[in-house]
């Protein structure tokens, strides 16, 4: 399912909601002072209607910045090509002129967006899944790969970078894999990067049943691979595995952390039938579970068992992965949206439930969960503001920041929609939120995280959906009043 379309289903089942405070600040901490140095748009594109779309890979990123250089991935449809595999990929960079396109795939298909990598050392990564079968097949196996290039080697003079069909100046690489996995056009992919060591984790989705992982060290080798088994789900009518989708996926010092939400057919026989009725489809999936494991070291390739961080499968409610950090000290910072009932079943199946609308915040260390809270909530009854998507931000003196999205009306009855940000203190509080004075709020975005091997910086990088846009992918910088 689109990443778009999860964001729109979400706030069409909404109800009118009260806001709620986020965490109380300590009057000692002085809130952030964001300034925009830079808004503009990257690129525009047409819907493919293949399911996926520019946003879909959420869990991971297609901006990272390698010192003074941004770089952002992106989808061109291709008009002469069916689905599901009619796009191909395109690279952009950004100088000081503004953006420009630097590399495009000249002959591949595919079908869902490319998520970017990066290295301290100036490499750059794009993970690419070209499809193998015949332009008039609509599905079928595709070949995982990697493209490096060299920051440096992007044109800092827009009319000197790359035409789009020209050959890419990268350097193809083929991970390995445990066996010959089955891999197709719908990858659910994850890309991950450990910036200062300089190594790579991929893991992609077979089926329902476990995640493909490939890793990459600082020798450049494909050195361990293995499968990632899915949790399972004994306590359903149907016992089934949990599909594991759009996870955020950390790797430090050879650690990987792993936190994704259940992604099924939906598994209550009663609420299926009930939602056949409503939609006259046969599936509906579920967004209900949030699940995390975590390997002491990749290189050994033993996962520990799953753990659930949240759910809401009692009314059929909706999570979903917002971000996931791995501290210095051991701690994993994981934050998720969620709604608490699906509206449509309340009636007939809880008719009791209330509604609401949370962004929440958990610490785990070592598989147990140290503490959690809500850092935005909206109950149902009265007008309100209701929290959207959002990423963590780490700055180079590892402070953790918080940049969201707000809507709804606030306690004057004022119409809200802005991006806003806070901070994360040590002892799990937070700091009072101030709007980003951007010109148009960006309901949906990317950021160049440490996730994917972006430093620490005083700027937070956004790429994505703004309020008001249509089929546009824009950039913000936004320069914190951190350090």
């Amino acid at each position: 399912m689109c990443c778009q379309l999860i964001v729109l289903i979400q706030t069409a089942l909404s109800l009118t909601v009260a806001a709620a405070p986020a965490v109380t600040t300590p009057a000692a901490v002085t809130p952030p002072a964001p300034t925009v140095e830079v808004e503009e748009d990257v690129y525009r594109y047409e819907p493919a209607n293949n399911g996926a779309g520019p946003m879909w890979c959420s869990g991971s990123t297609c901006l990272v910045r390698i010192g003074d250089r941004v770089f952002a991935s992106g989808l061109e449809t291709l008009a002469d090509q069916i689905p599901l595999n009619n796009c191909r990929w395109r690279l952009y960079h950004r100088g000081p002129d503004g953006w420009s396109l630097w590399q495009a795939d000249p002959s591949g298909r595919t079908r869902e967006p490319c998520p970017l990598a990066a290295f301290s050392d100036g490499h750059l990564f794009l993970s690419a899944n070209p499809t193998l079968t015949e332009p008039d097949h609509r599905a079928g196996p595709a070949r995982p790969e990697i493209l490096q290039f060299q920051a440096s080697a992007a044109p800092l003079d827009p009319a000197a970078a790359e035409r789009p069909s020209d050959q890419p100046t990268g350097q193809t690489l083929v991970p390995l894999w445990e066996g010959q996995p089955p891999f197709s056009e719908h990858s659910y992919r994850s890309f991950a990067a450990d910036g200062p060591r300089g190594e790579l984790l991929l893991l992609q989705n077979i089926g329902y049943g476990h995640a493909e992982w490939s890793f990459r060290d600082a020798d450049g080798r494909w050195s361990a691979q293995g499968k990632l088994t899915f949790p399972w789900g004994a306590d359903y009518a149907q016992p089934v595995p949990i599909r594991i989708c759009y996870p955020n996926v950390m790797l430090r010092d050879r650690a990987v952390y792993v936190c994704g939400v259940s992604d099924i057919v939906e598994p209550n026989p009663e609420w299926r039938a009930y939602k056949k009725e409503l939609t006259g489809r046969d599936w509906d999936y579920d967004f209900r579970r949030l699940f995390f494991t975590w390997t002491d070291d990749i290189a050994h390739g033993q996962f520990h068992d799953w753990i659930e961080i949240a759910s809401r499968d009692s009314t059929a409610g909706w999570i979903f992965p917002a971000d996931l950090w791995a501290a210095p000290d051991g701690r994993v910072h994981v934050m998720w949206t969620e709604r608490a009932i699906d509206v449509r079943l309340r009636k007939r199946f809880f008719p009791d439930a209330k509604q609401s609308h949370a962004l929440n915040y958990a610490v785990v260390r070592n598989g147990q969960i140290e503490s959690r809270r809500t850092l935005i909530l909206a109950e149902e009854d009265g007008a309100g503001l209701m929290p959207g998507a959002a990423r963590f931000h780490v700055t180079p003196d590892q402070r953790l920041w918080v940049i969201c999205y707000v809507s709804g009306r606030d306690g004057d009855g004022r119409a809200v929609s802005e991006n806003r940000l806070f901070e994360i203190l040590a002892d799990g509080t937070a700091t009072s939120a101030v709007r980003v004075p951007l010109t148009a709020p960006f309901t949906s975005f990317f950021t160049a995280t440490v996730r994917a091997g972006s430093a620490p910086s005083a700027l937070l990088d956004l790429l994505g959906i703004r309020s008001g846009s249509t089929n546009t992918i824009s950039y913000a910088r936004i320069r914190l009043g951190a350090e």
